[in-house]
């Protein structure tokens, strides 16, 4: 990694971060107290069982936030996107990292240490309700991965892995949808099958022109039947 720098008060992706709103006062004393990293694509920010000595905010690129079972294997858990913050749970408690952050792409993060971060909490009650909601939606995304993954079948989970990809991988510049671009062995750990099996259904969606495959870039042609098969309701 390498510390690089990065203005809190020309930040793009403030206005998505639980930080909007903070005057101006105390953004110059964040832009100084903060330290801005950047990460080449598959470099480890954090590991699982790591003291959390703050929180990262997302500047630019994605992070995967994983765990490792027993026999080695990952888990992906979530996915973070600019704006998104790494690490605030185990803050808020006092814990450990409870998994282990990657960059899936080159990307920059702000670290903010606690201290910081708590003095901020005290003096805007907004925030804290910010973060409440933050926690909300963690808690409810963790509860819908647990009912997947023990109710779904492999195929069911495939489509709404894609379909959530989707979303992650979203952007302007791509007026024809999004372009997912993630390995296999990310998207059989992000599903929970093995690689193999992965690669079995890919093939079978596309037969079916449901996505279309260029290498490892995949971008879905039939939302509504992936919908349909990954039982998930349009948002």
């Amino acid at each position: 990694m390498t510390i690089v720098s990065v203005s809190c008060d020309e930040c793009s992706i403030q206005k998505k971060s639980i930080f909007y709103g903070i005057d101006e006062r105390d953004i110059s004393e964040l832009n100084i107290k903060k330290t801005c990293y950047f990460y080449k694509k598959g470099q480890i920010i954090f590991y699982e069982g790591k003291g959390a000595l703050g929180i990262y905010c997302i500047n630019s690129g994605r992070i995967k936030v994983y765990k490792i079972g027993s026999e080695g294997k990952e888990q992906i858990v979530r996915m973070v996107m600019p704006g998104e913050i790494l690490g605030l749970r185990s803050v808020i408690s006092g814990k450990p990292y409870s998994a282990s952050a990657t960059a899936l792409d080159d990307s920059v993060c702000c670290f903010i240490g606690k201290r910081k971060f708590f003095k901020l909490i005290i003096k805007y009650p907004e925030l804290s309700q910010r973060i409440m909601i933050t926690l909300s939606h963690l808690l409810e995304g963790a509860d819908n991965k647990i009912t997947s993954l023990a109710q779904k079948s492999v195929r069911e989970r495939v489509a709404e892995s894609l379909l959530v990809l989707d979303d992650v991988f979203r952007s302007d510049q791509n007026p024809d949808g999004a372009i997912i671009s993630l390995s296999r062995e990310d998207l059989a750990n992000l599903v929970g099958t093995a690689t193999e099996t992965v690669i079995r259904l890919l093939s079978e969606f596309k037969q079916d022109e449901l996505i279309e495959i260029k290498g490892r870039k995949i971008r879905i042609l039939d939302k509504p039947a992936l919908l349909k098969i990954g039982k998930t309701l349009a948002k």
